[in-house]
């Protein structure tokens, strides 16, 4: 919000350059007033930032002009977008005053405010403050929502509207005989003053430790719930559900392969952290398989001593000790010191003509070999030559197709935080 003393003179309130809707509501409102309002949004902060001026009116008629409100106002809607009847992205000092506030202005609507909304497919897209004082109106007309943004008080991030003070005693009296059309027609507007105070009263009621440890939970974890939600459909659609390899797990290890999955599709990358002993590679095995199922290319990248872990899975090997042979796994198996050769055979697989630059997914297990940042070394004839993390980094997982890097490590983080952050750089390549 803007000095009043830098603002425009105008008939305009826009909430910047021509002061506020807030300030013409302060201006106009008298002992006694009068208020009929058309808006989208009540939001009980704004009540907060007015509660002195308002508490002194002699009644309010609140017309909502969206018909969903009721339902975006249900609590058990948990979207934080479409909870109205508090502002979004307000500082915590304010959410922190949430109770009382909502308790506050519960008793205020209680004593001087009715509230009506449209009905059914009606949709009021104007915004209107009318103020009745005694023998002399006052009026203003235009989109601002009765909110703290859409009121001009917050200080950074204001909406700019665009509101125009209404000066004709016409026109005043034009919107008053037609607010109370729409307000007093029962087929067009109905009352839900009782639907408000009874999410007030909600919001400030005192709610037991317990239910705040699970509301606190849900928050953390929500936008992963919906995530998987969505995924859930996929997974059966691509019968990943049938595989051998996804039965053979436990159910710790279903949820933890399902979350693999959703973060990998999110943001691109995963560390599976799984203590030794808890089944790190059939997990790894399911996800692979999901991969699998939608066509793409899969590379295995492990320590050489434990690369026969990996390759008795793959059905080229047609191993009868291979437990999940029906499954057909189609990946490469490629070793950690394979990054350090550029040519020669490597269990069947000729170096020089592997294209590393083409994969969808790098598993690498025992991730945490790569904790160290190194870059490329200087040899003796003046050329630059990769180390493993920074030819995986550079040549692998920055060029060619996008690639998906999951993580194995029981130990992701050896002496300090930068080993982890190193291995995350695999995932965001190198992007902080």
């Amino acid at each position: 919000m803007l000095d009043n003393n830098s603002s425009l003179k105008s008939s305009i309130r826009d909430n910047l350059l021509r002061e506020t809707v807030y300030d013409f509501l302060e201006q106009e409102i008298k002992n006694g007033s009068a208020l009929s309002i058309v808006s989208a949004y009540f939001t009980i902060y704004a009540y907060e930032k007015m509660q002195h001026t308002l508490n002194k009116i002699e009644g309010l008629r609140f017309l909502f002009g969206d018909p969903d409100f009721v339902k975006r106002m249900d609590p058990n809607n948990t979207d934080q977008k479409a909870f109205d009847i508090t502002d979004t992205g307000l500082e915590l000092n304010q959410q922190l005053r949430q109770k009382p506030i909502a308790k506050a202005c519960a008793q205020w609507i209680k004593e001087k405010v009715e509230i009506r909304t449209t009905r059914g497919s009606n949709l009021i897209h104007g915004k209107m403050y009318h103020i009745a004082n005694n023998s002399t109106d006052k009026a203003i007309l235009g989109s601002s929502n009765f909110t703290v943004h859409g009121l001009g008080l917050s200080p950074n991030n204001s909406n700019i509207e665009l509101n125009l003070e209404v000066d004709s005693d016409r026109d005043r009296t034009d919107l008053k005989a037609w607010f109370d059309e729409l307000w007093n027609n029962d087929e067009l507007v109905e009352d839900v003053k009782e639907k408000v105070l009874a999410i007030l009263k909600q919001i400030g009621q005192d709610h037991p430790p317990e239910l705040i440890y699970y509301k606190t939970l849900y928050e953390l974890f929500r936008e992963e719930i919906e995530t998987r939600k969505t995924n859930e459909q996929t997974l059966e659609d691509i019968h990943l559900y049938d595989t051998k390899i996804w039965n053979k797990l436990h159910g710790f290890q279903k949820e933890g392969a399902k979350s693999v999955i959703a973060r990998l599709l999110r943001h691109n990358g995963c560390i599976l952290a799984d203590s030794v002993g808890l089944g790190k590679t059939y997990t790894a095995l399911a996800v692979i398989k999901f991969f699998e199922l939608r066509n793409e290319r899969v590379l295995v990248l492990c320590p050489k001593k434990i690369r026969e872990n990996w390759a008795r899975y793959q059905a080229s090997h047609n191993q009868i000790s291979n437990e999940f042979l029906d499954d057909q796994f189609g990946y490469t198996v490629l070793s950690h010191t394979d990054l350090s050769r550029y040519s020669g055979d490597s269990d069947g697989i000729d170096l020089a003509g592997f294209n590393w630059q083409n994969l969808d997914l790098i598993v690498i297990d025992e991730s945490h070999n790569f904790r160290t940042d190194s870059k490329p070394r200087e040899d003796k004839e003046g050329n630059f030559r990769h180390t493993r993390y920074s030819r995986l980094l550079e040549e692998v997982i920055k060029k060619g197709t996008k690639t998906k890097v999951l993580m194995l490590s029981a130990t992701p983080v050896n002496t300090s935080l930068t080993d982890l952050r190193n291995q995350i750089y695999l995932i965001t390549e190198k992007r902080e």
